[in-house]
């Protein structure tokens, strides 16, 4: 018999809370949120900005607390973990690509890549073939070498995506992740990014503004008033 554990769901969110105090006044961000999120599923997470989709994306990553409700993650109840035991679920289980690429800038494309696979105790030979083998996919290939400074934006959230992806993280978040870009460049780093998800089996739940982005995901959910629709 094998003992593996099958996961019905990578993100299961239960009556999520969360509020802010704002010059005296409660100001209810998410109010009651339950999403689930298949594995190998691509969700699209819309809504205009402040409408709560980073605050939403912050809970599901285990990057703050203040929230109410069940957070679980992977098969994981995170909203009762210490902040060790948290912090050991995201490194394993969660990557991220931000608006806003946050590439260290001292380092190459590759060391970039290779640094969060070295964390999560991979050997420096496996991760820097990992991380060329990605970078190699979204284009790359010719600018392992180079760092952030001299890689175009689209070339530096290439490589954001490629950190993501880097340890196959059950889970994938991307906040705007093509919203600095021209529409041509959003386009190819979307389909790169969803291309390389779907190969690897992660699933991803991806905010956005765009509609026209979101509709070449698997589903599309709609936070309103704090509040999925």
């Amino acid at each position: 018999m094998s003992n593996t554990t099958i996961i019905e769901q990578v993100v299961r969110l239960t009556l999520l809370t969360r509020s802010f105090e704002q010059g005296g006044v409660r100001i209810d961000v998410l109010r009651g949120v339950n999403l689930t999120v298949a594995p190998g599923e691509i969700v699209a997470l819309l809504g205009p900005s402040g409408s709560g989709k980073s605050t939403l994306l912050q809970a599901v990553g285990l990057l703050e607390g203040g929230f109410g409700g069940k957070i679980e993650i992977a098969g994981t109840e995170a909203s009762t973990l210490d902040s060790d035991a948290r912090t050991v679920l995201r490194r394993d289980k969660i990557g991220f690509v931000y608006q806003f690429h946050h590439l260290l800038p001292d380092f190459s494309a590759i060391e970039n890549v290779v640094l969060p696979q070295l964390v999560a105790g991979k050997s420096r030979v496996d991760a820097e073939a990992r991380a060329g083998e990605l970078l190699e996919a979204l284009g790359l290939g010719q600018r392992l070498d180079h760092r952030p400074s001299q890689l175009s934006g689209g070339e530096q959230q290439r490589v954001a995506v490629a950190r993501a992806l880097a340890n196959r993280p059950a889970l994938v978040l991307a906040d705007e992740p093509t919203g600095n870009l021209d529409e041509a460049t959003a386009d190819k780093v979307l389909g790169q990014f969803l291309e390389l998800v779907r190969g690897q089996g992660s699933a991803a739940l991806v905010a956005t503004h765009n509609e026209r982005l979101a509709r070449s995901m698997d589903r599309v959910v709609r936070l309103h008033e704090g509040v999925l629709e």
